[in-house]
């Protein structure tokens, strides 16, 4: 028996995103009502795969539909993970898809784009105001190696532009994930003041040592990775390098106690393919142990949405959220994977033994 999992990194709104042509069909294509739909069966998925508890972060082109979900869950109007949701995410123009199209299309784009540090303050705000528990933004984009071997990326916000979104944020009691995958962006999300760096592929020392100094939490996504890599390495080998990167940087942050929080990037990967759980077997096999995998979809997780003693512990006062497994996972974790029984609030949402 194990606390409700936490998944710190989630989109509930994609149902799959290795290439650019499954990214624009879903936004192009799909209404916002039809991924509404999709999303409440992909929350049924997680929380019969035993994650009690998401953070969404970032609906890719979906408006506030995530805080519709939320609520939606929090009434009962439909069975699901609560949520803790990023509303649309921001970037800088041209920094985001859709793109790539003729010139005189108007077309959606799967974040809310900014200039200037008085208008992605303002961002800031509308998101706020519209139900944001935290707020997403993209640091850097289109990765490259550059001549020394290093792996870079382009930064997307001026330093200003960053302190302003940050400053709101926190000013208006809400926390700051950042899209960033080379030191690139980690430099300039963590000058910023950023509470969570996500994927975060190659973490240099500095980027290690600023982690560990401001206890910034760290959502590695290797499942996502695993999942995307070879599809996009098809057009752009730089992806098989940066998923090499993920695992020694893995290595590199659990020996300097960087805090780990498990994300998947579900959504990046069909819902109904891959277990979140998957994560977990890649965090131990990469120098993790059981104990310490769990906690890092626990309490730790708990902690990044300031939610400690609430959520993932079994203690007094705390919700009553457990899952009951198959197996130990402190002898295997893979058993994360074979869920029996999940309890969310007090109320068995999903029991296998029902179908016996």
């Amino acid at each position: 028996m194990v606390p409700g999992l936490i998944d710190g990194h989630t989109h509930v709104l994609l149902q799959g995103d290795a290439t650019a042509a499954d990214y624009d069909e879903q936004i192009l294509k799909e209404s916002h009502a039809y991924r509404a739909l999709r999303a409440s069966r992909a929350m049924r998925i997680a929380l019969e795969h035993g994650f009690t508890t998401l953070r969404d972060v970032g609906n890719e082109g979906g408006g506030f539909v995530d805080v519709d979900l939320k609520r939606a869950v929090e009434r009962g109007v439909i069975p699901g993970p609560r949520l803790f949701v990023a509303t649309k995410a921001l970037a800088p123009t041209g920094a985001y898809p859709l793109s790539g199209f003729a010139w005189q299309l108007e077309l959606p784009k799967g974040v809310e784009m900014c200039d200037g540090p008085d208008e992605c303050r303002k961002a800031v705000r509308d998101q706020i105001e519209h139900g944001a528990d935290w707020i997403k933004i993209y640091a850097e984009r289109s990765y490259y190696r550059a001549p020394d071997g290093s792996l870079h990326g382009l930064p997307n916000f001026t330093a200003d532009e960053l302190n302003a979104i940050v400053d709101q944020a926190h000013r208006t009691r809400r926390r700051v994930a950042a899209h960033s995958i080379t030191p690139t962006g980690h430099a300039l999300a963590l000058a910023a003041g950023v509470d969570s760096i996500e994927h975060g592929n190659v973490l240099d020392n500095a980027t290690i040592r600023t982690m560990v100094a401001r206890g910034v939490w760290w959502c590695p996504t290797l499942t996502v990775m695993e999942y995307v890599a070879g599809p996009r390495s098809k057009t752009n080998p730089i992806w098989e390098d940066l998923r090499q990167a993920a695992h020694e940087s893995f290595r590199r942050a659990v020996a300097a106690g960087v805090k780990i929080v498990v994300g998947t990037d579900a959504g990046g990967f069909p819902w109904d393919e891959v277990s979140q759980a998957v994560e977990l077997r890649h965090y131990v096999e990469l120098g993790m142990t059981p104990w310490q995998a769990l906690r890092a979809a626990t309490v730790e997780a708990a902690a990044m949405l300031d939610q400690t003693g609430q959520l993932g512990t079994f203690a007094p006062g705390a919700r009553a959220d457990l899952v009951a497994l198959g197996a130990n996972p402190l002898d295997d974790i893979t058993a994360t994977g074979r869920v029996v029984l999940v309890m969310k609030d007090g109320v068995v949402v999903h029991d296998v033994r029902d179908a016996r």
